[in-house]
């Protein structure tokens, strides 16, 4: 059986929310110092995006 992709709904590429993620869990940073992160990355996301993304695949989704 075929596990669902997650990330079908979303414009934003998977690696991308990956990282988001995972910067997100793995330090303790909050959601404006994420997105100043990806700015400084030359990738321009709202902390807003953040936060919806964190809410739909949080920690227990993505494994």
């Amino acid at each position: 059986m075929t596990t669902p992709n997650r990330f079908r709904y979303f414009s934003t590429s998977r690696e991308i929310i990956q990282l988001v993620v995972m910067l997100y869990v793995g330090f303790p940073l909050s959601l404006r110092n994420v997105e100043d992160l990806l700015h400084e990355r030359g990738i321009d996301v709202s902390h807003e995006s953040v936060r919806l993304w964190l809410q739909r695949l949080g920690r227990k989704r993505l494994v």
